[in-house]
């Protein structure tokens, strides 16, 4: 029973991801990639906090760091030891400044862990709600975590 939920879960959230995927890129341009990488997280049933370091790789521009924390509202239950993530930043515009991510964003998110685990979200937000943040491919934690729900990220200026 608790698989079948958690696949559904995972199923719905690839769905969602696929679709507003290709909505966002009908509508935007690719402009690079959001990596992220963190510590541990524990989840409290109804939600966690998990702080990230994240860097923007953009062709022809230099690496633009931010600090990144996301919070889950849904069920996450455990313990991660280690984060990592990637996304491909999309906006409406061809090139994005130092600091141009910043803002918060929100969507679904869904994942699992037993030893190394699986995870996938999506996020939309930024200025103006106009910056879409499409997994490149599933999200990859350590630990024994079960997680689905709503998720926000929010994005500050690095060093």
């Amino acid at each position: 029973m608790r698989r079948s939920f958690l696949f559904a879960g995972l199923t719905g959230v690839s769905l969602i991801a696929s679709v507003v995927a290709a909505d966002a890129q009908q509508r935007m341009t690719r402009i690079g990639v959001l990596e992220c990488r963190g510590g541990a997280s524990v989840g409290f049933i109804v939600g966690s906090v998990t702080h990230l370091g994240c860097v923007l790789r953009a062709d022809g521009l230099p690496d633009d760091r931010y600090v990144a924390t996301i919070r889950k509202v849904g069920l996450d239950i455990g313990i991660t030891q280690e984060t990592a993530l990637a996304w491909g930043v999309f906006a409406p515009v061809d090139r994005l400044g130092p600091g141009d991510l910043s803002g918060n964003y929100a969507g679904a998110q869904g994942s699992a862990s037993v030893g190394v685990g699986l995870g996938g979200n999506v996020l939309v937000g930024g200025s103006h709600n106009s910056i879409a943040l499409q997994p490149l491919s599933v999200q990859g934690q350590v630990g024994l975590n079960v997680a689905a729900g709503l998720e926000s990220l929010e994005l500050r200026p690095g060093r």
